[in-house]
């Protein structure tokens, strides 16, 4: 049943959400950018990110509410930077974790969770022969780099510059307006094209003709694929020797329990998987063709490649929590929950934009199971101002919310204090358009993540 494990509490409990008192936070996050560059270990969930009237840390977590250290209660949207699918501290998976913890966590020899593991992922992804386990997206993406320049004997790398992020690594930071510290001959190596545009893919083969080993994007993202795109685009990639790579990171679980492959039919040469896979647990997966993969492993007489192999790559915890969760997925309907949450939030808060007279500037946009939204400013651009201050005053009434993308735990309730959160904010939000958003914002607006200065 969904949110049986969640945020039940949340239907009847009295108790006020949100708050505007944050000193504790501040204070440990003043400490934090003495010690820890930017302040936080990933930049997503910097203060940059959010208003100065926000929760500095996260202290606890159960369902979709979430707890900070000044005792402020928030509904949490996002879980996780959406790693957090099925919700907090979700029972099923805290305990098969912890139970194979008290076994040990890393071992001389392979692990038997790590075939179980492989088996559970393989049945729900029918579309890969083998997968190879790593800890974070950017180690799947990396393997697939790597296993395609070795099999096609090419340097160069296509992606799809629509696209927001793939990789930590050189090879992507350096196409970002954010490549300090890359070499120029490695950002010459990563080249763009532009989602549904094929026009856009054939010229980047046509400038660099039997050079570019895969082509990596998102199946689908805010916008879906139009009739044809995936399935040309991989005929395309083949015509020129080309693997296709699809990132579901996103999309793997959310889209559907198969991923996005399985829902627009078409089956990349590669895949790479990871955030909701264990919920919030450090797993990742490349998936992908035999005839690709094995060139990982050492049954076959090509030069072999140095594929996922790290210390941490396969701890034990980690992979029960990965088979929880996945076995969650098999036998729970978690994919349409999200998709019928998603779509009740979204309805709600577009028409508590039009209510508010911002349906312009406030727009929920993408699939109905990772529902983004915009902040525009009154001539319809994007506006870091009004972002600002939409999440703070959102935040004001206990909903914290980059996003509005849901979870297995989000109630009926939790969508509906949400809806009237929103309603309240973009009231306000209504005000400031009339206005001058600083008199209703409190200090700074929020900075995107990929900027080369300050």
């Amino acid at each position: 049943m969904a949110g049986k494990y969640g945020s039940l509490d949340s239907e009847t409990s009295p108790r006020k959400l949100g708050g505007d008192r944050f000193d504790n936070g501040r204070a440990l996050s003043a400490k934090a950018h003495h010690l820890i560059p930017g302040g936080a270990h990933t930049y997503a969930k910097g203060d940059d990110q959010f208003p100065e009237q926000a929760p500095g840390f996260i202290q606890r977590g159960k369902g979709c509410h979430v707890w900070d250290l000044d005792g402020n209660e928030f509904i949490e949207y996002g879980m996780g930077l959406r790693a957090v699918t099925l919700g907090h501290a979700f029972r099923p998976v805290i305990d098969a974790a912890a139970e194979q913890m008290q076994f040990g966590a890393n071992f001389t020899r392979p692990a038997p969770i790590e075939v179980e593991c492989a088996e559970r992922f393989l049945e729900l992804i029918p579309t890969a022969d083998m997968v190879k386990f790593g800890k974070h997206g950017s180690d799947a993406l990396d393997a697939a780099v790597r296993l395609s320049r070795a099999h096609t004997g090419r340097d160069f790398i296509g992606i799809c510059s629509d696209h927001p992020f793939f990789s930590v690594s050189d090879w992507f930071i350096g196409a970002t307006p954010m490549p300090g510290g890359i070499p120029q001959w490695v950002r010459s190596h990563t080249v763009g094209f532009h989602y549904n545009d094929l026009k856009s893919v054939a010229g980047m083969f046509d400038q660099h003709p039997g050079q570019i080993a895969c082509v990596i994007l998102e199946a689908a993202r805010l916008e879906e694929p139009q009739e044809g795109f995936l399935q040309s685009l991989k005929d395309l990639c083949h015509r020129n020797g080309a693997l296709l790579v699809f990132d579901e990171m996103i999309t793997g679980f959310r889209w559907h329990k198969s991923g996005a492959q399985h829902v627009y039919g078409v089956t990349p040469d590669l895949s790479s998987f990871g955030k909701a896979i264990a919920n919030g647990f450090s797993l990742s997966a490349l998936a992908g063709k035999r005839e690709v993969m094995r060139l990982g492993g050492y049954d076959h007489d090509r030069e072999r490649v140095f594929l996922l192999s790290t210390t941490h790559g396969a701890e034990t915890h980690a992979l029960a929590a990965g088979i929880a969760t996945m076995t969650t997925y098999r036998d729970e309907d978690v994919v349409g929950h999200l998709y019928r949450q998603g779509r009740k939030l979204r309805e709600g808060v577009s028409a508590a934009a039009r209510e508010a007279g911002v349906e312009r500037q406030v727009q929920c946009l993408g699939r109905d199971c990772a529902v983004l939204f915009t902040t525009k400013d009154g001539e319809g651009k994007p506006s870091q101002e009004f972002r600002a201050l939409f999440l703070q005053e959102m935040i004001r009434r206990g909903v914290l919310a980059p996003s509005f993308v849901v979870s297995y735990s989000h109630t009926d309730a939790d969508i509906q204090h949400t809806i009237e959160a929103a309603a309240e904010a973009l009231r306000v939000y209504r005000k400031a358009l009339d206005g001058n958003v600083h008199d209703y914002l409190k200090g700074r607006p929020v900075k995107p993540v990929f900027r080369p200065y300050g």
